[in-house]
């Protein structure tokens, strides 16, 4: 039993982790914006309805006195658990967030005793050229450097993440591929799946100091496959249309150009350059001996599969996650 502090608790993946910690009986302390969960529409109310028994405090993650004085408080911990990541994944995020609240973090958590840290990552960083890749890698090699224990834990994609386009296929809609579909690949996981193996990480002696890439159950699935398994579960027959990749890196010359000129454009650039990494890297380890993703490095943790949330979707058995600002993709 561990005394916690968390960030990034009001997330999806964040209220399983919180759940998952509390099964094990540990103690868990959360800091969170006065305005919290997607849209800032959360209250502490609504927070404490949806996780009881759980310590709230509210503060500024991004902001270290915020951080010492509403959150850490001067408290004793024994374990810095962190889910909490840019929304957007814009560069001034991406810094404030993935970088400088983790940073102020580890400064509190060496003042207040911890010993491990658990760092919610992603397996992207293996192939870093975006503004938010950039941002987790700069702290995850502070962490190790920091002298504290610590776990990295990589997961391939959500559940959430691949619920784009349930809407639009209930309309009747065709699903939309980049290409034939078959560029990439991954092992989805879900919310609870992935909220067991980090609860699991504290106090684990074979997941100290180390970086775990891990993926959902089953084998690695294409966006083909993806929206073959969503037609399935809606008893749909499958209709997809493909859209040529070349046509996104066409949008972020052009808002490359107009970025000097309306400073919107730029952050719309980031955002598309963030949808086409996803659409033409796969989400699998790299074997270092080929330099090519690999389903059979990628372990496989978990119970559920993609293709059972989306018969659960159809049933009414579980419902559409709220992407917020990652509805862009």
């Amino acid at each position: 039993m561990a005394r916690i502090f968390m960030l990034g608790a009001t997330g999806t993946i964040g209220q399983a982790t919180v759940r998952a910690l509390q099964r094990r009986g540990h103690e868990v302390v959360c800091l969170v914006r006065p305005r919290a969960g997607v849209g800032g529409l959360s209250t502490l109310s609504d927070l404490r309805r949806q996780l009881p028994g759980t310590t709230w405090r509210v503060g500024e993650a991004t902001d270290l006195a915020s951080q010492r004085t509403d959150g850490w408080c001067g408290d004793r911990f024994d374990v810095l658990v962190s889910c909490l990541a840019s929304r957007t994944g814009r560069p001034r995020d991406a810094w404030a967030v993935d970088h400088d609240a983790h940073q102020h973090a580890l400064s509190c958590a060496r003042e207040a005793g911890v010993r491990q840290v658990v760092l919610l990552s992603a397996l992207c960083l293996q192939k870093p050229r975006l503004a938010f890749q950039h941002a987790k890698l700069a702290f995850e090699h502070a962490l190790m450097a920091s002298g504290l224990h610590w776990t990295i834990v990589r997961p391939t994609a959500f559940f959430k993440s691949l619920c784009g386009q349930v809407d639009r296929v209930r309309r009747g809609q065709p699903y939309l591929l980049f290409g034939d579909g078959r560029l990439t690949a991954c092992k989805p996981i879900a919310d609870e799946d992935l909220a067991e193996y980090l609860a699991d990480c504290v106090g684990h002696p074979e997941r100290l100091d180390q970086v775990l890439p891990i993926g959902g159950p089953g084998p690695a699935l294409t966006p083909r496959d993806q929206g073959e398994r969503l037609f399935q579960a809606l008893g749909l027959a499958p209709r997809f249309r493909q859209v040529p990749v070349g046509l996104m890196s066409a949008i972020i010359g052009t808002l490359d150009l107009l970025g000097p000129l309306w400073p919107a454009a730029a952050d719309k650039a980031e955002l598309a350059r963030i949808g086409r990494y996803y659409a033409t890297e796969s989400m699998l380890v790299m074997d270092p001996h080929t330099g090519r993703p690999s389903e059979a490095l990628t372990p496989s943790v978990g119970r559920q599969t993609l293709g059972e949330f989306y018969a659960a979707l159809a049933r009414g058995e579980a419902t559409l996650p709220d992407r917020g600002d990652h509805a862009v993709f």
